[in-house]
């Protein structure tokens, strides 16, 4: 993260803080995780230093932001390439470090050329697994029929955005 003093990026003591707890941070942290563990250092923090922090970095490419999670995004500061491993409970993201080739037809491609990818996997992590198995509601949009999988109703569609229509299947 040495290249933010390069690029004019004030450092200031809350942003070298936030610098700080991304510095080599695995468990892709939100906003507001990083935000209650800086303010204990910084009592004057506000959330929207965080964010306008983390949108900086993003900006300059020293994070990636996970929009893995409809409910709140996540950053992770690793910007090689790499996939994730999401737990459908707690919501735990890891780091899958291995290259998957797909040969897309180029039928599909719709005159796409592709430069990367991303592959996001679910399942459920052992901690929740020891806590109570892998059974979970599935709950469905009645606008747009997306489906989620999850022990909460969620409070919006993942697909559409729209809040309210999420209704539990059988």
């Amino acid at each position: 993260m040495e290249r933010q003093r390069e690029r004019g990026f004030k450092l200031t003591p809350q942003r070298l803080a936030i610098l700080e707890y991304l510095d080599g941070n695995r468990d892709h942290p939100a906003a507001e995780d990083i935000y209650h563990n800086v303010k204990k250092s910084f009592p004057t923090m506000s959330l929207a230093t965080v964010y306008n922090t983390l949108e900086a970095l993003k900006r300059r490419g020293e994070v990636v932001e996970l929009t893995i999670d409809p409910e709140r995004r996540h950053y992770d500061p690793n910007t090689e390439p790499h996939h994730h491993l999401i737990c459908l409970r707690c919501k735990k993201i890891v780091d899958v470090h291995k290259e998957f080739r797909i040969n897309i037809p180029p039928a599909q491609r719709q005159g796409f050329r592709i430069t990367g990818n991303h592959i996001e996997f679910y399942g459920v992590c052992p901690e929740c697994t020891r806590k109570g198995g892998v059974e979970m509601a599935v709950f469905k949009c009645e606008s747009c029929g997306a489906t989620k999988e999850g022990r909460c109703k969620p409070k919006k569609c993942p697909k559409c955005g729209e809040t309210g229509t999420m209704s539990k299947q059988g």
